[in-house]
């Protein structure tokens, strides 16, 4: 004789919504990277996280507020090592770190430069990023006659180019850019490139 079915607590419940969650977002997150916002499908993302696709509704209110999930939890995770305390070339040899430990972010970037026509806003806080490198020249960190700007965009391309050209990398530096000894040799020299900007 079967017992009957016991209706889930609230927190079997909420423990269930959480993973429902998780694994909708790490899903995301892989066919993001893989076929960016205009690529990627509903019905894929909810194929590889094993749930049924209305979840992400549910959960996100559809593929565009996934994709702003996605970007919160990186600005999230950011906020967590980018302090004003730390010296800017440890903050680009942890941006790189964090960049080869797990590239689709990168490549959920370039998607976005690639096609741009069917891609939610840049949550990214740009402005407040290049405000963050005027301070530091103004503390004689930077030299005073670089555009912020200007390092910005060679900092952020020094950092995608090993997961955007690993071909080129690998034929550069004779090493996998996805080996510990690559991050460790291009992670110094970025950091002496960067000292030597200094003001």
């Amino acid at each position: 004789m079967s017992t009957p079915r016991r209706a889930p607590t609230p927190d079997e419940r909420r423990q269930d919504a959480d993973r429902s969650r998780r694994l909708l977002l790490s899903a995301a997150f892989d066919e993001f990277a893989a076929k960016g916002f205009a690529g990627a499908r509903v019905h894929e993302i909810a194929a590889r996280a094993g749930v049924n696709k209305q979840l992400i509704n549910y959960y996100f209110g559809g593929k565009e507020g996934l994709y702003r999930e996605l970007q919160q939890a990186w600005l999230d995770r950011e906020a967590t090592f980018n302090t004003p305390q730390q010296p800017l070339a440890d903050l680009a040899v942890r941006y790189l770190r964090e960049s080869l430990a797990d590239p689709r972010g990168i490549r959920l970037m370039v998607w976005r430069g690639l096609d741009s026509s069917d891609t939610p806003p840049d949550e990214s806080p740009i402005d407040s990023d290049l405000a963050y490198l005027r301070d530091r020249q103004h503390d004689e960190e930077l030299a005073a006659d670089l555009d912020p700007a200007a390092v910005l965009l060679l900092m952020m391309a020094a950092i995608s180019a090993p997961i955007v050209m690993p071909d080129v990398t690998k034929r550069l530096f004779g090493i996998d850019p996805t080996a510990p000894e690559f991050e460790q040799r291009y992670g110094a020299q970025i950091r002496l490139i960067l000292e030597k900007l200094s003001g």
